[in-house]
Protein backbone atom coordinates (compact mmCIF):
# COMPACT_ATOMS: atom_id res chain seq x y z
CA UNK A 1 0.00 0.00 0.00
CA UNK A 2 1.47 3.09 -0.86
CA UNK A 3 2.23 5.54 1.85
CA UNK A 4 0.95 9.10 1.32
CA UNK A 5 1.02 10.46 5.11
CA UNK A 6 3.01 13.17 3.62
CA UNK A 7 1.55 14.77 0.52
CA UNK A 8 -1.13 16.89 2.47
CA UNK A 9 1.61 18.47 4.44
CA UNK A 10 4.22 21.50 3.21
CA UNK A 11 7.61 21.12 3.42
CA UNK A 12 9.41 23.31 6.08
CA UNK A 13 11.54 26.16 5.40
CA UNK A 14 14.10 27.65 7.39
CA UNK A 15 12.39 29.85 10.29
CA UNK A 16 10.04 31.12 8.12
CA UNK A 17 7.30 32.48 11.11
CA UNK A 18 9.91 34.72 11.94
CA UNK A 19 9.82 37.67 9.58
CA UNK A 20 13.01 40.36 9.72
CA UNK A 21 15.37 37.94 11.58
CA UNK A 22 18.55 38.06 9.70
CA UNK A 23 18.49 34.19 9.67
CA UNK A 24 15.54 33.10 7.89
CA UNK A 25 16.37 32.16 4.65
CA UNK A 26 14.84 30.14 1.58
CA UNK A 27 15.50 27.62 -0.61
CA UNK A 28 15.10 28.18 -4.02
CA UNK A 29 12.02 26.32 -5.36
CA UNK A 30 12.38 23.50 -7.65
CA UNK A 31 12.34 25.91 -11.00
CA UNK A 32 13.45 28.66 -9.70
CA UNK A 33 17.24 27.07 -9.57
CA UNK A 34 17.47 27.21 -13.30
CA UNK A 35 16.86 31.03 -13.62
CA UNK A 36 19.68 32.20 -11.72
CA UNK A 37 22.12 29.91 -13.82
CA UNK A 38 21.11 31.26 -17.05
CA UNK A 39 21.50 35.09 -15.79
CA UNK A 40 23.62 37.04 -18.47
CA UNK A 41 24.08 40.75 -19.39
CA UNK A 42 21.27 40.74 -21.99
CA UNK A 43 19.17 38.16 -20.40
CA UNK A 44 17.11 37.68 -17.20
CA UNK A 45 14.38 35.72 -16.62
CA UNK A 46 11.84 38.29 -16.06
CA UNK A 47 8.15 38.31 -16.38
CA UNK A 48 5.28 41.10 -16.55
CA UNK A 49 2.04 41.81 -15.07
CA UNK A 50 0.39 44.54 -15.90
CA UNK A 51 -3.27 46.12 -14.75
CA UNK A 52 -5.20 48.97 -16.34
CA UNK A 53 -7.38 50.87 -14.51
CA UNK A 54 -9.96 53.31 -15.49
CA UNK A 55 -8.42 56.16 -13.89
CA UNK A 56 -4.91 57.80 -13.77
CA UNK A 57 -2.28 56.28 -11.30
CA UNK A 58 -1.46 58.47 -8.53
CA UNK A 59 2.21 57.52 -7.87
CA UNK A 60 2.69 58.80 -4.30
CA UNK A 61 -0.43 56.70 -3.20
CA UNK A 62 1.04 53.46 -5.13
CA UNK A 63 4.65 53.66 -3.52
CA UNK A 64 2.49 54.19 0.18
CA UNK A 65 0.02 51.09 -1.25
CA UNK A 66 3.39 48.91 -2.17
CA UNK A 67 4.90 49.87 0.89
CA UNK A 68 2.02 48.74 2.91
CA UNK A 69 1.85 45.13 1.06
CA UNK A 70 5.77 43.94 0.49
CA UNK A 71 5.91 42.87 3.98
CA UNK A 72 3.00 40.59 3.68
CA UNK A 73 4.69 38.76 0.94
CA UNK A 74 7.96 37.60 2.89
CA UNK A 75 9.32 35.85 -0.33
CA UNK A 76 9.25 38.82 -2.96
CA UNK A 77 10.97 40.95 -0.12
CA UNK A 78 14.18 39.11 -0.57
CA UNK A 79 17.39 39.23 -2.09
CA UNK A 80 19.28 36.16 -3.62
CA UNK A 81 22.42 35.11 -2.59
CA UNK A 82 24.79 32.60 -3.71
CA UNK A 83 26.18 29.55 -1.65
CA UNK A 84 28.63 26.87 -1.98
CA UNK A 85 26.39 24.20 -3.47
CA UNK A 86 22.98 26.55 -3.94
CA UNK A 87 21.79 29.73 -4.27
CA UNK A 88 19.17 30.93 -1.33
CA UNK A 89 16.65 33.92 -0.97
CA UNK A 90 16.85 36.25 2.39
CA UNK A 91 15.02 38.82 3.63
CA UNK A 92 15.62 41.93 2.14
CA UNK A 93 15.08 45.32 4.62
CA UNK A 94 16.97 47.58 2.74
CA UNK A 95 14.58 50.98 0.85
CA UNK A 96 12.46 50.56 -1.59
CA UNK A 97 11.46 49.28 -4.03
CA UNK A 98 10.36 52.50 -5.61
CA UNK A 99 7.89 52.55 -7.90
CA UNK A 100 8.87 53.86 -11.33
CA UNK A 101 7.46 55.59 -14.29
CA UNK A 102 6.95 53.03 -17.12
CA UNK A 103 9.82 52.81 -20.06
CA UNK A 104 9.36 51.66 -23.90
CA UNK A 105 10.88 48.23 -23.62
CA UNK A 106 9.77 46.52 -20.40
CA UNK A 107 11.44 43.16 -19.11
CA UNK A 108 14.75 44.16 -19.35
CA UNK A 109 17.60 42.07 -17.82
CA UNK A 110 17.37 42.20 -13.66
CA UNK A 111 20.50 42.11 -12.71
CA UNK A 112 20.76 40.41 -8.49
CA UNK A 113 22.93 43.39 -7.44
CA UNK A 114 21.57 46.76 -8.59
CA UNK A 115 17.91 48.12 -7.46
CA UNK A 116 18.57 47.78 -4.05
CA UNK A 117 19.11 43.65 -4.56
CA UNK A 118 14.89 43.95 -5.14
CA UNK A 119 14.28 41.36 -7.26
CA UNK A 120 11.03 42.84 -8.50
CA UNK A 121 9.79 46.53 -10.03
CA UNK A 122 6.68 48.08 -10.24
CA UNK A 123 5.77 50.41 -12.78
CA UNK A 124 3.39 53.27 -13.51
CA UNK A 125 1.92 55.17 -16.77
CA UNK A 126 -1.50 56.61 -17.64
CA UNK A 127 -3.83 54.34 -15.94
CA UNK A 128 -1.50 50.89 -15.93
CA UNK A 129 -0.28 49.63 -13.26
CA UNK A 130 3.05 47.03 -13.99
CA UNK A 131 4.82 44.40 -11.95
CA UNK A 132 8.00 43.06 -12.80
CA UNK A 133 8.78 39.94 -11.36
CA UNK A 134 12.03 37.68 -11.76
CA UNK A 135 10.94 34.20 -11.99
CA UNK A 136 13.06 33.20 -9.40
CA UNK A 137 10.98 34.25 -6.65
CA UNK A 138 7.51 32.89 -8.11
CA UNK A 139 5.50 32.38 -11.32
CA UNK A 140 2.54 34.18 -12.64
CA UNK A 141 0.06 33.24 -9.96
CA UNK A 142 2.43 33.96 -7.41
CA UNK A 143 2.60 37.70 -9.34
CA UNK A 144 -0.80 38.06 -10.10
CA UNK A 145 -2.11 37.53 -5.96
CA UNK A 146 1.00 40.75 -5.42
CA UNK A 147 -0.22 42.62 -8.05
CA UNK A 148 -3.94 42.35 -7.44
CA UNK A 149 -3.07 43.11 -3.64
CA UNK A 150 -1.48 46.18 -4.11
CA UNK A 151 -4.27 47.56 -6.54
CA UNK A 152 -6.78 46.61 -4.05
CA UNK A 153 -4.86 48.63 -1.38
CA UNK A 154 -3.92 51.44 -4.03
CA UNK A 155 -8.46 51.55 -4.22
CA UNK A 156 -8.21 51.84 -0.64
CA UNK A 157 -5.93 55.16 -0.58
CA UNK A 158 -8.08 56.23 -2.81
CA UNK A 159 -11.19 55.81 -0.81
CA UNK A 160 -12.67 52.36 -2.35
CA UNK A 161 -12.14 49.28 -0.20
CA UNK A 162 -11.78 46.00 -1.04
CA UNK A 163 -12.02 42.86 0.80
CA UNK A 164 -9.78 40.54 0.71
CA UNK A 165 -10.95 37.61 -1.71
CA UNK A 166 -9.37 35.15 -4.48
CA UNK A 167 -6.29 36.84 -5.56
CA UNK A 168 -6.01 39.99 -3.05
CA UNK A 169 -4.31 38.82 0.23
CA UNK A 170 -5.09 40.39 3.53
CA UNK A 171 -2.04 42.34 4.30
CA UNK A 172 -2.58 42.40 7.65
CA UNK A 173 -2.50 38.99 7.97
CA UNK A 174 0.21 36.45 8.98
CA UNK A 175 1.64 34.57 5.54
CA UNK A 176 -0.19 30.91 5.58
CA UNK A 177 3.30 28.28 6.05
CA UNK A 178 1.93 26.56 2.32
CA UNK A 179 2.34 30.13 0.75
CA UNK A 180 6.32 29.86 1.24
CA UNK A 181 6.58 26.23 0.39
CA UNK A 182 7.89 24.31 -2.64
CA UNK A 183 5.10 22.28 -3.40
CA UNK A 184 7.04 20.34 -5.94
CA UNK A 185 8.68 18.73 -3.44
CA UNK A 186 5.15 17.74 -1.82
CA UNK A 187 4.10 16.24 -5.05
CA UNK A 188 7.24 14.39 -6.35
CA UNK A 189 6.57 10.65 -5.47
CA UNK A 190 5.36 9.09 -8.42
CA UNK A 191 7.01 5.56 -9.02
CA UNK A 192 8.75 6.34 -12.47
CA UNK A 193 10.52 9.84 -14.20
CA UNK A 194 9.10 9.72 -17.83
CA UNK A 195 11.87 11.12 -20.21
CA UNK A 196 11.80 14.87 -21.86
CA UNK A 197 10.81 15.52 -25.64
CA UNK A 198 15.06 15.51 -26.92
CA UNK A 199 14.18 16.14 -30.38
CA UNK A 200 15.62 19.41 -32.20
CA UNK A 201 12.38 21.48 -33.02
CA UNK A 202 11.80 24.43 -36.00
CA UNK A 203 13.99 27.83 -34.51
CA UNK A 204 12.72 30.99 -35.98
CA UNK A 205 15.50 33.09 -37.49
CA UNK A 206 15.39 37.07 -37.68
CA UNK A 207 17.48 40.20 -36.92
CA UNK A 208 18.23 40.02 -33.54
CA UNK A 209 17.45 43.74 -32.36
CA UNK A 210 19.82 46.03 -30.83
CA UNK A 211 21.24 45.42 -27.37
CA UNK A 212 17.87 45.91 -24.36
CA UNK A 213 15.25 46.28 -27.14
CA UNK A 214 11.94 44.00 -26.75
CA UNK A 215 9.44 43.95 -29.38
CA UNK A 216 5.73 44.22 -27.98
CA UNK A 217 2.81 43.06 -29.87
CA UNK A 218 -0.63 42.93 -28.29
CA UNK A 219 -3.68 41.94 -29.23
CA UNK A 220 -7.17 42.80 -27.58
CA UNK A 221 -9.78 39.99 -28.77
CA UNK A 222 -13.49 39.12 -27.21
CA UNK A 223 -13.88 36.10 -25.46
CA UNK A 224 -17.25 35.92 -26.40
CA UNK A 225 -16.01 36.02 -30.28
CA UNK A 226 -12.98 33.44 -30.05
CA UNK A 227 -14.60 30.96 -27.91
CA UNK A 228 -17.84 30.96 -30.19
CA UNK A 229 -14.98 29.97 -32.95
CA UNK A 230 -12.89 27.26 -30.58
CA UNK A 231 -16.56 25.41 -30.30
CA UNK A 232 -16.81 25.33 -33.81
CA UNK A 233 -13.59 23.59 -34.44
CA UNK A 234 -14.65 21.47 -30.46
CA UNK A 235 -11.96 22.59 -28.71
CA UNK A 236 -10.96 24.62 -25.50
CA UNK A 237 -9.88 28.08 -25.92
CA UNK A 238 -6.56 27.71 -24.66
CA UNK A 239 -6.08 24.25 -27.67
CA UNK A 240 -7.39 27.21 -30.28
CA UNK A 241 -5.14 29.47 -29.84
CA UNK A 242 -2.55 26.78 -29.23
CA UNK A 243 -3.30 25.49 -32.51
CA UNK A 244 -3.13 29.14 -34.29
CA UNK A 245 0.41 29.66 -33.24
CA UNK A 246 1.40 26.40 -34.16
CA UNK A 247 -0.35 26.92 -37.37
CA UNK A 248 1.72 30.43 -37.51
CA UNK A 249 5.18 28.70 -37.06
CA UNK A 250 4.62 26.09 -39.99
CA UNK A 251 3.36 28.91 -42.07
CA UNK A 252 7.05 30.78 -41.37
CA UNK A 253 8.82 27.57 -41.63
CA UNK A 254 7.35 26.67 -44.81
CA UNK A 255 8.35 30.56 -45.90
CA UNK A 256 11.63 30.36 -44.68
CA UNK A 257 14.96 28.82 -46.83
CA UNK A 258 14.97 25.11 -45.19
CA UNK A 259 17.21 22.17 -46.47
CA UNK A 260 14.68 19.91 -44.87
CA UNK A 261 11.53 20.15 -42.31
CA UNK A 262 11.61 19.93 -38.47
CA UNK A 263 9.02 19.85 -35.96
CA UNK A 264 6.94 22.70 -34.43
CA UNK A 265 6.45 22.52 -30.68
CA UNK A 266 5.38 24.79 -28.25
CA UNK A 267 6.59 25.20 -24.48
CA UNK A 268 3.27 25.68 -22.72
CA UNK A 269 3.38 26.00 -18.81
CA UNK A 270 0.84 24.68 -16.75
CA UNK A 271 -0.43 25.31 -13.22
CA UNK A 272 -0.17 22.65 -10.87
CA UNK A 273 -2.36 24.24 -8.47
CA UNK A 274 -5.08 23.35 -10.66
CA UNK A 275 -4.09 19.51 -9.80
CA UNK A 276 -2.71 19.44 -6.56
CA UNK A 277 -3.64 21.25 -3.79
CA UNK A 278 -1.53 24.20 -2.64
CA UNK A 279 -1.37 27.61 -1.92
CA UNK A 280 2.10 28.70 -2.75
CA UNK A 281 2.83 31.71 -4.09
CA UNK A 282 6.40 30.24 -5.45
CA UNK A 283 6.84 28.36 -8.51
CA UNK A 284 4.78 25.77 -9.16
CA UNK A 285 4.21 25.17 -13.01
CA UNK A 286 5.85 22.52 -15.02
CA UNK A 287 5.94 22.18 -18.95
CA UNK A 288 3.98 20.02 -22.09
CA UNK A 289 4.65 20.76 -25.35
CA UNK A 290 2.18 20.63 -27.64
CA UNK A 291 3.87 19.83 -31.85
CA UNK A 292 3.11 19.01 -35.35
CA UNK A 293 5.48 17.23 -37.10
CA UNK A 294 4.91 18.62 -40.58
CA UNK A 295 7.15 15.95 -42.32
CA UNK A 296 4.44 13.42 -41.79
CA UNK A 297 2.34 15.20 -44.30
CA UNK A 298 0.73 18.74 -44.90
CA UNK A 299 -1.85 19.63 -41.60
CA UNK A 300 -4.90 21.60 -42.42
CA UNK A 301 -6.06 23.57 -39.88
CA UNK A 302 -8.97 21.40 -38.56
CA UNK A 303 -6.69 18.56 -38.43
CA UNK A 304 -4.44 20.47 -36.37
CA UNK A 305 -6.59 21.36 -34.06
CA UNK A 306 -7.68 17.75 -33.30
CA UNK A 307 -4.19 16.93 -32.85
CA UNK A 308 -3.82 19.59 -29.93
CA UNK A 309 -7.02 18.46 -28.93
CA UNK A 310 -5.88 14.88 -27.97
CA UNK A 311 -1.96 15.96 -26.66
CA UNK A 312 -3.67 17.83 -24.06
CA UNK A 313 -6.49 15.99 -23.04
CA UNK A 314 -3.72 12.51 -22.70
CA UNK A 315 -0.63 14.45 -21.33
CA UNK A 316 -2.52 16.97 -18.95
CA UNK A 317 -3.95 14.89 -16.13
CA UNK A 318 -2.75 14.52 -12.23
CA UNK A 319 -0.76 11.36 -13.66
CA UNK A 320 1.32 12.06 -15.99
CA UNK A 321 1.99 15.93 -14.12
CA UNK A 322 3.21 14.08 -11.03
CA UNK A 323 5.12 11.76 -12.96
CA UNK A 324 6.79 15.46 -14.59
CA UNK A 325 7.15 16.64 -11.10
CA UNK A 326 9.27 13.53 -9.58
CA UNK A 327 11.33 13.74 -13.08
CA UNK A 328 12.11 17.24 -12.30
CA UNK A 329 13.07 16.27 -8.52
CA UNK A 330 14.60 13.82 -9.39
CA UNK A 331 18.11 15.29 -9.91
CA UNK A 332 18.05 17.84 -7.43
CA UNK A 333 17.16 15.15 -4.70
CA UNK A 334 20.53 12.97 -5.75
CA UNK A 335 23.07 12.75 -3.08
CA UNK A 336 26.06 13.56 -4.91
CA UNK A 337 24.35 16.32 -6.99
CA UNK A 338 24.01 18.35 -3.69
CA UNK A 339 27.54 18.45 -2.84
CA UNK A 340 28.74 19.63 -5.96
CA UNK A 341 29.97 22.83 -5.60
CA UNK A 342 27.81 25.57 -7.64
CA UNK A 343 29.83 26.85 -10.02
CA UNK A 344 30.06 23.52 -11.83
CA UNK A 345 25.80 22.86 -11.34
CA UNK A 346 25.75 26.44 -12.90
CA UNK A 347 28.31 25.21 -15.99
CA UNK A 348 26.08 21.89 -16.54
CA UNK A 349 22.71 23.31 -16.53
CA UNK A 350 23.38 26.28 -18.92
CA UNK A 351 25.30 23.78 -21.26
CA UNK A 352 22.14 21.38 -21.02
CA UNK A 353 19.64 23.98 -21.32
CA UNK A 354 21.51 26.07 -24.20
CA UNK A 355 22.06 22.83 -26.14
CA UNK A 356 19.25 21.09 -25.51
CA UNK A 357 16.53 21.90 -23.46
CA UNK A 358 16.16 25.55 -25.52
CA UNK A 359 16.25 23.46 -28.51
CA UNK A 360 13.20 21.39 -27.84
CA UNK A 361 10.31 24.45 -28.55
CA UNK A 362 10.23 26.62 -31.29
CA UNK A 363 8.06 29.31 -29.43
CA UNK A 364 6.36 29.95 -25.92
CA UNK A 365 2.62 30.01 -24.84
CA UNK A 366 1.29 30.65 -21.29
CA UNK A 367 -2.06 31.09 -20.86
CA UNK A 368 -3.08 32.44 -17.54
CA UNK A 369 -6.43 32.26 -18.08
CA UNK A 370 -9.86 34.05 -16.75
CA UNK A 371 -9.16 36.42 -14.03
CA UNK A 372 -11.70 37.13 -11.14
CA UNK A 373 -11.38 39.96 -8.79
CA UNK A 374 -13.09 41.12 -5.83
CA UNK A 375 -16.47 42.34 -6.74
CA UNK A 376 -15.37 45.82 -4.66
CA UNK A 377 -12.70 45.89 -7.67
CA UNK A 378 -14.37 45.45 -10.87
CA UNK A 379 -15.61 48.89 -11.75
CA UNK A 380 -12.46 50.07 -11.32
CA UNK A 381 -10.38 47.57 -13.87
CA UNK A 382 -10.15 47.68 -17.28
CA UNK A 383 -7.64 44.76 -18.41
CA UNK A 384 -5.12 42.83 -17.58
CA UNK A 385 -1.72 42.13 -19.40
CA UNK A 386 0.79 39.13 -18.74
CA UNK A 387 4.24 39.67 -20.77
CA UNK A 388 6.70 36.04 -21.00
CA UNK A 389 8.82 38.59 -21.08
CA UNK A 390 12.64 38.62 -23.14
CA UNK A 391 13.36 35.00 -24.81
CA UNK A 392 16.76 33.30 -24.21
CA UNK A 393 16.84 32.86 -27.93
CA UNK A 394 15.92 34.27 -30.76
CA UNK A 395 12.13 33.79 -31.08
CA UNK A 396 8.95 34.79 -30.35
CA UNK A 397 6.61 33.92 -26.57
CA UNK A 398 3.35 34.72 -26.68
CA UNK A 399 1.16 35.11 -23.28
CA UNK A 400 -2.65 35.23 -22.67
CA UNK A 401 -4.73 36.34 -20.37
CA UNK A 402 -8.93 37.45 -20.35
CA UNK A 403 -10.81 39.53 -18.07
CA UNK A 404 -14.53 39.54 -18.30
CA UNK A 405 -14.98 40.35 -22.24
CA UNK A 406 -11.38 41.08 -23.23
CA UNK A 407 -8.47 38.77 -24.14
CA UNK A 408 -5.66 40.04 -24.80
CA UNK A 409 -2.63 37.97 -26.54
CA UNK A 410 0.53 39.53 -25.76
CA UNK A 411 3.54 38.57 -27.88
CA UNK A 412 6.98 39.68 -27.09
CA UNK A 413 10.17 38.97 -29.29
CA UNK A 414 13.85 40.15 -29.75
CA UNK A 415 14.04 40.09 -33.08
CA UNK A 416 12.95 42.62 -35.99
CA UNK A 417 10.41 39.97 -37.82
CA UNK A 418 7.00 39.91 -36.59
CA UNK A 419 5.62 36.82 -39.53
CA UNK A 420 4.85 34.83 -36.42
CA UNK A 421 2.65 37.31 -35.02
CA UNK A 422 1.53 38.51 -38.60
CA UNK A 423 0.53 34.78 -39.38
CA UNK A 424 -0.93 34.30 -36.20
CA UNK A 425 -3.93 37.50 -36.03
CA UNK A 426 -3.87 37.17 -39.40
CA UNK A 427 -5.52 33.57 -38.85
CA UNK A 428 -7.41 34.53 -35.84
CA UNK A 429 -8.98 37.26 -38.48
CA UNK A 430 -10.41 34.83 -41.34
CA UNK A 431 -11.59 32.99 -38.38
CA UNK A 432 -13.86 36.18 -37.97
CA UNK A 433 -12.78 37.05 -34.20
CA UNK A 434 -12.42 40.89 -34.31
CA UNK A 435 -8.61 41.79 -33.38
CA UNK A 436 -7.46 45.22 -32.23
CA UNK A 437 -3.69 45.85 -32.42
CA UNK A 438 -1.26 47.72 -30.03
CA UNK A 439 2.46 47.78 -30.06
CA UNK A 440 5.68 49.50 -28.85
CA UNK A 441 6.91 49.11 -32.10
CA UNK A 442 7.17 51.61 -34.88
CA UNK A 443 5.84 49.82 -37.91
CA UNK A 444 4.49 46.37 -37.43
Amino acid sequence: MKNTSHQNKPNKISKQTNKGRKDVWYKLDLSAIVYPTLQRRDFSSVYRLSVVLKDAIEPALLQQALDKVLPRFPTYKVAIRKGLFWRYLEPNNRPGPYVKEDIKNPCMPMHFKGNNRYLIRIYYYGCRIALEAHHSLGDGTGGMCLLQTLTATYLGLLGHPVKPEGFVLDIHAEPDPEELEDAYIRYANAKVCPPRPAETTYRVRGTKEPFYTLNIIDGILSVKEVMAVAKKYNASLTEYLNSVLLYALLQKQSNDFHIRLKPVRIAMPVNLRRFFPSKTLRNFITMVYPFIDPRLGDYTFEEIVRHVHNYMRYYINEKFLRGDITTNASTQQNPFIRVVPLFIKDFVVRTFYTKVQDKNSSAGLTNMGALHVPKDMKPYIERFDIYMGQPFSSRTNCAIISFEDILTVNFASSIVEADVERYFFRKLVQDGIHVKIESNRSII
